[in-house]
């Protein structure tokens, strides 16, 4: 059959309570341990001192002689004597006191055999020799009964016994009640951590008030909050941010879905709204795979591109999809970018598509390598943006002129410096006289 197992308490004040138990049981158990035999030796320690000068009283009333005999006399302390002591001359007993049969025999035996102690029947004996000329002639031997020191190790004993159980009993109900007090703060913030959960991440616990340890973990649990609120708000960004970039795209495939199924097409139509489709669901796949990779990683991965042939590719597409739109112009020589293309792209979309909607007469694409990187310019020479709301350009959400006509989100600059960013470089906007002139700092190869 298996013993029973010992659980430990379920709550950390019962944890507490019972180390406070277990701690108080060895302090208090060593110094009553202690103390015990402290006591039982010091009683000892009195009983033999106290039969010793009883010895030497008796036997200062007696007189050993050269020829083995002992002469008692009569002194003021007999009385005392009488009841205590037994003298021998040799073995021979020439006075006794009135004493049981067992502490006659044990003072008997005694006598002759030095000095010596011995416990018998409730008492203590003592031998003290009786010499002259270096032999021993005779003994003194006396008691003295036990019953009261035994009686004052007994009850020292029970009470130490039960201060030992009183006492850490004492001590756990007053670590119960103590911890339960202390941990009342941390209930509460509890109830309030549950409380948040349902009224969402707005909420902190705050240090007011709060004992300097909770106070810190107050700050700690707070921390945590702000970084929660954080990728919210990243995930936030990021999905408005898939919404603008992915909505173009979408578009063209719906829109050229349409047109197919409105009419019959020849052939040549068709293979056209195909590609057209392709291309659009490509573009949308290029996006998710660059957007989400940065949102993943907080950085963009290793590769490279030739900036003449991005900034091409992207004035052609833009060219063919808004023909009416004012003329794009890529200038530069050959120069390497250290991001992938993808990459590229996605910064300079918006920018572009901005130059687009806002260009009088034309936009300018430029690009240029320097010591630090490799630096692309995107002009236009439409109003510009004004210096007051130039700071405010670059925050998510915000328009310039929301009654402009056009229906961005205000999420492309934004996007576009963040992915920048997120390349080691920097999207920043220069100060011109006119239109807007957007430039974008990149690593090189």
């Amino acid at each position: 059959m298996n013993a029973p197992r010992l659980h430990r308490p379920s709550t950390l004040r019962g944890r507490l309570a019972l180390l406070a138990l277990a701690i108080a049981a060895i302090l208090i158990a060593v110094p009553i341990a202690t103390f015990n035999l402290v006591l039982h030796g010091q009683l000892g320690h009195q009983i033999e001192q106290q039969l010793r000068t009883r010895a030497t009283a008796v036997a200062s009333a007696v007189t050993a002689h050269a020829d083995g005999t002992i002469t008692v006399r009569e002194t003021p302390n007999d009385a005392v004597a009488d009841r205590t002591g037994w003298i021998y001359q040799g073995t021979t007993n020439i006075e006794r006191p009135h004493a049981t049969a067992a502490l006659q025999r044990a003072a008997d035996s005694m006598a002759g055999a030095g000095r010596r102690y011995e416990n018998v029947a409730g008492s203590r004996l003592f031998a003290l020799p009786l010499n002259h000329g270096g032999r021993q002639i005779g003994t003194v031997v006396t008691q003295v009964s036990l019953d009261s020191y035994t009686f004052t190790t007994r009850a020292v004993l029970a009470g130490s016994i039960t201060l030992a159980l009183l006492l850490p009993a004492c001590v756990y109900w007053l670590a119960r009640m103590i911890v339960g007090r202390a941990l009342r703060p941390v209930t509460a913030m509890s109830a309030s951590a549950a409380q948040h959960s349902e009224d969402g991440i707005t909420k902190r616990f705050g240090t007011h008030g709060r004992p300097a340890e909770l106070a810190e973990v107050g700050g700690h649990l707070d921390t945590l909050l702000e970084r929660q609120a954080a990728v919210l708000r990243h995930e936030k960004q990021l999905t408005a941010e898939l919404s603008h970039e992915l909505r173009t795209p979408l578009a063209r495939i719906c829109a050229e879905a349409e047109w197919l199924t409105a009419r019959p097409r020849s052939n040549a139509e068709q293979q056209a709204a195909h590609q057209a489709i392709a291309d659009a669901a490509e573009r949308m796949r290029q996006i998710c795979r660059t957007l989400l990779t940065e949102a993943r990683s907080g950085t963009v991965g290793p590769g490279r591109c030739q900036a003449r042939e991005v900034l091409e590719a992207l004035a052609q597409r833009a060219r063919s999809e808004h023909p009416d739109a004012p003329p794009i112009t890529v200038h530069g020589a050959a120069v390497t970018v250290g991001v992938p293309a993808p990459l590229l792209e996605r910064i300079l979309t918006p920018l572009l598509d901005n130059a687009r909607r806002y260009a009088t007469t034309q936009v300018t694409l430029e690009y240029t390598a320097g010591e630090n990187g490799v630096e692309i310019t995107v002009a236009d020479d439409g109003p510009g943006v004004s210096h007051v709301v130039s700071s405010q350009i670059f925050e998510p959400g915000y328009r310039a002129d929301p009654e402009d006509g056009h229906d961005g989100a205000g999420l492309g600059l934004p996007l576009a410096r963040r992915l920048a960013r997120a390349a080691d470089g920097d999207l920043t906007l220069d100060a011109t006289t006119t239109g807007a002139r957007f430039v974008i700092r990149l690593p090189a190869k």
